[in-house]
């Protein structure tokens, strides 16, 4: 496949290193303003780094837009003259729906929106994807591409506003939860490279026991769980001082903020 990462930032970068790390693209093109700090990725081999998105969507046919939402409008009609039917339109943009996108280029367009995590980097991303009609014919590539880097999920686009927060914040989310955890262990008695070490592999634990097992939460709780035991002393204790109200608030203020910056566009 020849990709192209429109807008190599974060989530590009990200999302650049899972395909490479998969073997996922015959070629690809990255592009970036400022190329100096990416200019390393032509280390690879098959991979071109460029300032001329024009240049990247002419030699691509799959097209994955990761900019700020501010620049996406007026990029897609930069481009929109290059586009033929080869052409795979992914867009991991926050807030730039795919009715926007078909004003610009047409409903005659392969239209994706995707919505990866960081953990794309490492394999392990949780994306959502939802198309235009025209689109719906390469969801399946679309899935394909990204089940290389973790675990897909065909939503439909009214969900993908509440996708955004529980998979990409999620992951600072998760992040929190893990440091915490770790500062814990270090009251415990543990250095902080071992206390990182236990928290980081009992959270990937804990979700690999639902994963494989597609148990409820409750039911692995049920199993670590001894009448008057420590743990469940520890989970009421936490649930005194609003941890799963604290955790459901931050979700839907995340939601909260997000919906503000659709109603403005």
């Amino acid at each position: 496949m020849k990709i192209a990462i429109i807008g190599t930032g974060n989530l590009g970068l990200s999302i650049a290193k899972g395909i490479l790390n998969t073997n996922g693209a015959t070629s690809m093109y990255l592009t970036k303003r400022n190329t100096a700090d990416i200019k390393d990725y032509e280390n690879y081999g098959n991979v071109t780094v460029t300032a001329d998105n024009r240049e990247a969507v002419q030699n691509s046919d799959i097209l994955i837009f990761a900019v700020q939402p501010g620049h996406i409008e007026k990029l897609l009609n930069d481009v929109k003259d290059l586009l033929t039917e080869k052409h795979v339109v992914i867009s991991v943009i926050t807030g730039f729906g795919i009715h926007k996108m078909e004003d610009i280029l047409g409903k005659d367009v392969f239209i994706i929106r995707s919505m990866p995590n960081t953990a794309i980097s490492v394999g392990k991303s949780m994306t959502c994807i939802c198309s235009n009609e025209k689109g719906k014919k390469k969801v399946q590539l679309a899935k394909a591409i990204f089940d290389r880097m973790g675990h897909t999920l065909e939503i439909p686009e009214e969900q993908m506003q509440g996708a955004t927060v529980i998979c990409a914040s999620g992951i600072a989310f998760w992040m929190r939860l893990i440091r915490a955890t770790t500062q814990g262990a270090i009251q415990l008695g543990f250095d902080a490279k071992e206390a990182q070490e236990l928290a980081m592999h009992t959270c990937e634990g804990a979700a690999g026991l639902l994963i494989e097992s597609g148990n409820h939460p409750e039911e692995e709780i049920d199993r670590v769980t001894t009448p008057m035991g420590c743990t469940i002393q520890g989970l009421n204790e936490m649930e005194h001082q609003g941890l799963s109200s604290s955790l459901i608030r931050g979700i839907v203020a995340s939601f909260d903020k997000i919906s503000e910056f659709k109603d403005k566009n």
